[in-house]
């Protein structure tokens, strides 16, 4: 059984060595273990110092395209390189890199397709209050949208099955943490959360300038990834809602207008049409994005069997 460890790096020549210092070579249950960095447009010596720790993979962005096509790309190389289990850590070691055994044990022990390596969010020193508090909120949102039992949403250190890591498409061009785990769901993938340990912090996170903007991000990316995996029930059920409301509108006008007093209700008839047809536009999106959802989904078989047959 062959594990590759995935970095996505940009700019990282500082904190890379002490990220590297602390991965495994030996890891019970697996065969050989391989370290893999995704150069996301470095202008520093990422590479060079990647290559001086003892890097064995390279793939590298002339120009920086963000974490979440890194980890795309991550992941098709380690699939390519024939990895049956990939781990994802960052390279501002912030992950412990010692939990990576019990990471990757229930995907050895098939009790699992994916793992997320859950912090001890009220024990981070780094961690403001206000952000504690937004990350278990962010969580147990991801929970009730994806239908899944992941505790730490947000985290970046996980592992991924091979049979998981061909299934999963990233499509955000912002993160993928997010995406991942709406998708997992979706896909029926069995996610387990494993705690871990975390190192304190060695630079500010790149992922976002400002908690507003991760939230406004975050939510943004949520609300698409829905939309995508899920698109009748999000178009159909509003739709409905609107429709419903146009129509007891419409039944009130009605009422007033058999009475001989509907002269004097002539907004609710105007708006009754409009939530009417806003409401059957919306039911006829919902079957129009059904419909796409399903090609989407044979789009995504395509490419399951294509990277099957690889090995």
């Amino acid at each position: 059984m062959k594990l590759i460890i995935q970095i996505p790096c940009f700019n990282e020549e500082e904190t890379l060595p002490v990220t590297l210092k602390d991965l495994p070579r030996e890891i019970p249950g697996i065969d050989k273990v391989e370290w893999l960095i995704i150069n996301d447009g470095s202008r520093d010596r990422t590479v060079e110092v990647a290559k001086a720790c003892g890097v064995d993979h390279i793939v590298s962005f002339t120009k920086n395209r963000g974490l979440a096509e890194g980890f795309r790309k991550g992941l098709d190389a380690c699939l390519s390189l024939g990895a049956d289990i990939i781990v994802n850590t960052d390279a501002d070691n912030q992950y412990d890199a010692s939990c990576i055994p019990d990471l990757v044990e229930p995907i050895i022990s098939g009790k699992a397709d994916i793992v997320v390596g859950a912090r001890p969010i009220a024990d981070i020193d780094d961690f403001s209050f206000i952000k504690k508090k937004l990350q278990k909120l962010g969580s147990k949102v991801m929970r009730t949208i994806s239908g899944t039992n992941v505790q730490d949403a947000p985290s970046g250190f996980r592992a991924f099955s091979r049979e998981a890591a061909m299934r999963l498409n990233v499509y955000s061009e912002y993160t993928y943490t997010l995406e991942t785990i709406i998708q997992a769901g979706a896909k029926n993938l069995n996610i387990v959360n494993v705690p871990i340990k975390t190192n304190g912090m060695t630079r500010p996170s790149r992922l976002f300038k400002s908690m507003t903007s991760y939230i406004r991000r975050s939510i943004k990316t949520m609300i698409w990834v829905r939309i995508i995996y899920k698109p009748f029930p999000f178009f159909f059920n509003k739709g409905l809602l609107s429709f419903i409301a146009g129509a007891i509108l419409g039944l009130r006008y009605l009422v007033f207008m058999f009475s001989g007093d509907g002269g004097g209700h002539t907004q609710s008839l105007i708006l009754s049409s409009i939530l009417i047809l806003f409401g059957a536009t919306m039911m006829l999106v919902a079957f129009l994005a059904d419909l796409l959802a399903v090609n989407r989904k044979l789009l995504e078989d395509i490419k399951y069997n294509q990277l099957k047959e690889r090995k």
